[in-house]
């Protein structure tokens, strides 16, 4: 089993920034790729951030030049920095991460708890 626990989120001001990290733990023999999905009230959850064991990066347009994502692959972490934040970045933030437990068995999509980021005023 792997578990990944999600730190950080709170309430913070227009144009403040915060950040949050989401550690994978368990049985994990590679993780892929690590990101981050959000969803507000009444809409669908959408990517935010992906980030690849690579280093490869992918962002939402919504949140291009203002959001960061990074990995710590010994430590099976991912972080999103988020600056110049507006009230629209509003949402419950998942970490995502497809991670194989093993060499020859499939990858499986794992997902955390969930924190909420409130921008507001």
């Amino acid at each position: 089993q792997v578990q990944l626990v999600e730190s950080g989120g709170g309430l913070v001001q227009p144009g403040g920034s915060l950040s949050v990290s989401c550690a994978a733990s368990g049985s994990i023999f590679r993780i892929n790729v690590m990101g981050w999905y959000r969803q507000a009230p009444g809409k669908e959850r959408e990517l935010v951030a992906a980030i690849t064991s690579g280093g490869s990066t992918n962002y939402a347009d919504s949140v291009k030049g203002r959001f960061t994502i990074s990995r710590d692959n010994a430590k099976n972490t991912v972080y999103l920095q988020m600056n110049s934040l507006k009230p629209e970045d509003t949402a419950v933030y998942y970490c995502n991460a497809e991670v194989r437990v093993a060499v020859y068995i499939p990858p499986y999509d794992y997902w955390g708890q969930g924190t909420q980021v409130t921008v507001s005023s």
